[in-house]
């Protein structure tokens, strides 16, 4: 959709996209510590989201997705979903490193990489059988 977002404006947007979808509201304060980053990037970072039309914000008031800002949270979180989901059942990685390496990764990967990753998924979950097997060879 956008393409113009840095992986850090993906990163905020990602953020505020599962707090809102966790029913909780944040504001830039809870933002940075959420984050753990400071609170003048946390503001020039929401500047800029609220430039490109993807949430409403003004200081000291809650953060709100506009239908824009929800269509691409919901695009970065998927990604994340589908690299954390093909690293944790295909290639067994634990959740934290497997979290935390399509983290990384959700920013830099093209579509048709992760298409062909999340259908390689999908196999697999289909077809446990090849997956007990291929789970006993790596162990080896």
């Amino acid at each position: 959709m956008l393409n113009t977002l840095s992986s850090g404006l993906e990163d905020y947007i990602e953020t505020i996209y599962i707090a809102s979808e966790n029913g909780k509201t944040l504001k830039g304060a809870d933002l940075a510590r959420e984050m753990n980053i400071s609170r003048a990037s946390v503001s020039e970072a929401l500047s800029k989201l609220v430039s490109k039309g993807l949430i409403k914000y003004n200081s000291y008031e809650t953060i709100f997705l506009t239908e824009s800002g929800k269509e691409e949270a919901r695009r970065v979180y998927a990604k994340h979903h589908i690299l954390k989901d093909f690293f944790e059942n295909v290639l067994n990685i634990n959740p934290d490193e497997a979290s935390k390496n399509a983290c990384k990764i959700e920013h830099i990967i093209s579509q048709s990489i992760l298409d062909k990753m999340e259908k390689f998924s999908k196999f697999f979950s289909k077809h446990k059988q090849i997956l007990e097997i291929y789970m006993e060879e790596s162990k080896k």
